[in-house]
């Protein structure tokens, strides 16, 4: 007698959403390394896990990260949220901060040259920080971004950079 599923080839992971379709170059599971650097801190170097994943009935990504310090794996910061891509061309999405930051922001992508330029259009429960802006790219299972901010007192500055493989 065969054993149940014996014989099958292994279920492909379902395809996503119709309007998911341009983001889908993000799609999966991220993990590499990066730098952080801003004119009120030292700078450090961090261990980074990106997750973006989704739901085949539902037009949305979901969207997880965390990281670590490089040198001894202590964990650092995390965030989750939505990404939403427009039939124009935009992108909308919401990020929720282990630090209680809340950022809305806006953008657009580009699916042949898998980009995504994403600035914020609100930056709530911050203090200091006015303005966040995200810039992805993905070539050869690799993505690569810049995340720049503005505060009270700077104007916008490169805080992050990062290479990250598909795992």
């Amino acid at each position: 007698m065969e054993a149940a599923g014996a014989g099958t080839p292994p279920s492909q992971p379902p395809a996503p959403h119709p309007e998911m379709a341009p983001l889908a170059f993000l799609l999966g599971k991220w993990r590499g390394e990066g730098e952080g650097s801003f004119p009120t801190i030292s700078s450090f170097r961090y261990g980074e896990e990106l997750l973006f994943s989704h739901h085949p009935s539902k037009p949305v990504i979901s969207y997880t990260q965390k990281t670590w310090k490089a040198a001894s794996g202590e964990p650092m910061h995390s965030e989750s949220g939505y990404w939403r891509p427009r039939p124009d061309g935009s992108v909308e999405v919401v990020i929720a901060q282990s630090t209680g930051l809340a950022e809305v922001q806006k953008g657009s992508y580009d699916a042949e040259k898998k980009t995504v330029t994403l600035q914020s259009e609100l930056v709530g429960n911050a203090s200091k920080v006015k303005q966040i802006t995200r810039a992805f790219q993905v070539a050869d299972r690799e993505l690569s971004y810049i995340v720049q901010v503005a505060t009270i007192t700077t104007s916008l500055q490169p805080h992050l950079k990062a290479l990250l493989k598909k795992i």
